[in-house]
């Protein structure tokens, strides 16, 4: 019992002291190794389903469908690795947490933009092609696309904190690693593994995806490292390129007329 509250106790400065990481403690709701391999694995498979080019154009029922495989698989395994426990990366969401997504993807837009204008006086960045497209949408596919967006960004989070989670496992149980530093390493690594599989969406920039991307994503995993809640994370993605999406769709117009 001593062991478990001095692991429980440690927090990084930048992590409020409350809920534990689930599945990173021996219990009922811990996941073995094999339940851990079989998460990834469905983690990679759900990408595949996402990015995998079809024999034929992508409509609306095709791109609908890989976004919820997307989702899906990782949760399915999930819950197989874990049955008692898959829904603790799940959280409430009342007032508090509404506002700590507004305040990451804040946070996280400021972060971009700084990175992201640092990059570009160095270099080149390439815009999202998808993002572009979006501005020839009008009314109902206009809505389609921010809805798919959203769905599509929980997917992202979940191929992002469930591999974190599983590599702060492995570090704390495998290596013997102490829990912030275990937590620090699983937290930069997922970060670069999130920035580079958009290689192909920014014509394989890599500058750009690891460190423009990899930055605004540690601002969205400590979103979820703060509050131990995945819909949080996905609360401040959504705002981000929601907003994003918005002044590409909306403001870009009207700066090109003026």
């Amino acid at each position: 019992m001593a062991s478990t509250v001095a692991v429980t106790d440690q927090r990084l400065p930048l992590e409020p002291r409350g809920r534990e990481f689930p599945f990173i403690l021996d219990g009922p709701r811990a996941i073995t190794a094999h339940g851990w391999l079989l998460v990834l694995a469905a983690v990679a498979a759900g990408f595949a389903a996402l990015v995998v080019p079809l024999p034929f154009a992508d409509g609306l029922l095709t791109g609908w469908l890989r976004v919820l495989l997307f989702v899906g698989l990782p949760l399915l395994a999930l819950r197989q690795a874990s049955p008692a426990g898959w829904t603790a990366i799940f959280g409430a969401v009342g007032l508090r947490e509404v506002k700590l997504m507004v305040a990451f993807a804040l946070l996280n837009i400021v972060v971009s933009l700084a990175v992201g204008v640092a990059v570009k006086t160095f270099g080149t960045t390439t815009a999202n092609a998808a993002v572009a497209d979006a501005g020839q949408l009008g009314g109902a596919q206009l809505a389609a696309f921010f809805a798919k967006v959203g769905v599509q960004l929980l997917g992202e989070e979940l191929i992002t904190i469930l591999p974190f989670l599983a590599i702060v496992a492995l570090c704390r149980r495998g290596a013997g690693m102490g829990r912030n530093a275990a937590v620090l390493v699983a937290w930069i690594t997922s970060a670069v593994a999130f920035g580079l599989i958009h290689l192909p969406t920014y014509d394989w920039n890599l500058v750009q995806c690891v460190v423009v991307i990899g930055s605004a994503r540690l601002v969205l995993t400590w979103a979820y490292v703060w509050s131990k809640n995945i819909w949080v994370s996905t609360g401040a993605h959504i705002i981000n390129d929601w907003t994003l999406i918005a002044t590409t769709v909306f403001l870009a117009p009207l700066a090109t007329s003026a």
